[in-house]
């Protein structure tokens, strides 16, 4: 009798991943466009630079296996951050605040796990779309995992709700700080501008969001062996009989100091560029007056904050690996190649199928370049002129990559938010790649539609810059 095939560990396909990337390193032709610095000290490509390399480096095992170390140290800053975030949380679920809060939401919710799911989503996304949120979203994991798990769900609805309403506020945002405005800068549009079209695109695509996550989240109500991570241990344990504490004022206090840290963190983020070791240190100091409110003596909180990274040793494992893969393509100086070569069919192309393969490239390209900003600084500089080339207003080219990159953030493995939530809510990545494709290609098929018409009505022609184009030589290989 043939056994049953089983999938991998997460961490064997993201090694298997770089194995693939260091390979590619041998195939892919290796070249660079020509780069220059911003008055912020960016690096942006030149269009029409783009050579190969004289000479063929190869990327040799022993550069794959120091590409781990490297990783990890180059995902240091979103690993400290989750372990941080575990271990605070540990300990404010040892006041019993945590439980406390499950167990008053449980009481004017748990009749309705929609509104519960659809307000996830929607807040997400508008705080993802205006200050461009993403890592913060890890203190909430667990809770809603939690939260949950007592309404009859599984740990894949909490994660969906999450990712969901992260990767569509990135998607459609407005106003996002470290995508919308840096792409609007290259492709040298005015900032904030086309902002009613995207505003008026929040509400559909959250509803799209909600539809799947709520359609699954209905199939495990009605049956929970059908829920995809029936088999696996829940990282809250049993909690289907649980009994919950009341919300007294000692807790009501920690969950005001928890807002007021929260608040102070957005603040520093849209005021003054904070990011991940900021935030770090905003909890840092929410777990001690933690420590304090609940009267927890500080070998308990000691102890807590211990286990809390214990269990959130697995999800930076993955963090690290999962980095690796865009060091080895980047070692290997075949990104820029593979840039260059997914943009060259789009000038054989009408207009409204440059949009959409602008879209294809910007969801591609987010595998190999998971950050946004750095995504914006490698695609922009050569999707705007080409934009002009095609005849797609530039103001499309930047909606395009929106779309690419904020909706492939919810599937790719490279992205390290990613791989945290789901490490944290213990889903493994092919069982999330399950569960998520199905949604990618909703958005993506409703973000052609909306290209399309973009282009058909002219969307950023009243911002249009004047260029003048001069023809370029592409460098090909002898």
């Amino acid at each position: 009798m043939k056994k049953a095939f089983k999938v991998p560990h997460t961490l064997t396909l993201l090694f298997s991943m770089m194995i693939v990337a260091m390979i590619a390193t041998w195939i892919v032709p290796q070249g660079f466009f020509e780069t220059a610095l911003t008055d912020t000290g960016r690096t942006v490509v030149i269009p029409g630079t783009y050579t190969l390399a004289e000479e063929r480096g190869l990327l040799t095992p022993w550069q794959l296996l120091t590409a781990v170390p490297r990783a990890f140290a180059a995902a240091q800053d979103i690993i400290f951050f989750v372990f941080i975030v575990g271990g605070v949380l540990a300990i404010a679920r040892k006041t019993g605040t945590v439980d406390a809060l499950i167990g008053r939401l449980l009481e004017k919710h748990s009749d309705a796990p929609h509104k519960l799911i659809f307000m996830v989503i929607f807040f997400f996304s508008l705080a993802s779309g205006a200050i461009g949120t993403a890592g913060e979203y890890i203190p909430f994991v667990l809770i809603l995992v939690a939260l949950c798990k007592a309404m009859r769900l599984d740990s894949m609805t909490a994660v969906g709700m999450t990712v969901a309403g992260y990767g569509v506020g990135y998607g459609v945002s407005a106003f996002n700080p470290f995508t919308v405005l840096i792409a609007q800068g290259i492709a040298e549009v005015p900032p904030y501008s086309g902002m009613w079209l995207r505003l008026a695109l929040i509400l559909p695509f959250c509803i799209i969001a909600y539809h799947h996550v709520w359609r699954y989240a209905q199939k495990v109500i009605a049956d929970p062996k059908a829920s995809m991570v029936a088999d696996l241990p829940c990282p809250v344990g049993d909690i289907s009989n649980k009994s919950y504490p009341s919300l007294n004022k000692r807790h009501q206090l920690i969950l005001a100091t928890f807002l007021v840290t929260i608040g102070i963190a957005i603040y520093g983020i849209s005021q003054h560029g904070w990011y991940l070791y900021e935030l770090g240190a905003c909890f840092v100091g929410w777990g001690l007056l933690t420590t304090l409110i609940g009267r927890l003596s500080f070998d308990e909180a000691s102890d807590s904050f211990i286990e809390g990274v214990k269990d959130l040793t697995t999800t930076a494992v993955l963090i690290g690996i999962a980095r690796g893969i865009a060091l080895i393509l980047e070692d290997g100086q075949i990104l820029h190649s593979i840039v260059h070569g997914l943009s060259l069919p789009l000038s054989h192309v009408p207009a409204t199928i440059s949009a959409f393969g602008m879209l294809v490239i910007q969801t591609i390209l987010n595998l190999f370049v998971p950050s946004g900003s750095g995504q914006a600084f490698v695609t922009m500089p050569l999707m705007a002129p080409l934009s002009d080339l095609v005849g797609v207003p530039r103001q499309v080219a930047v909606l395009a990559y929106q779309f690419g990159d904020g909706f492939s953030n919810m599937i790719v493995p490279t992205n390290a938010v990613l791989m945290g939530i789901i490490g944290i809510a213990g889903v493994p990545y092919d069982r999330w790649f399950k569960f998520c494709m199905p949604l990618l290609l909703k958005l993506m098929l409703a973000a052609a539609v909306v290209l399309m018409l973009a282009v058909v009505f002219g969307y950023g022609a009243d911002v249009q810059p004047e260029v003048v184009l001069a023809p370029v030589e592409t460098v090909t290989a002898p």
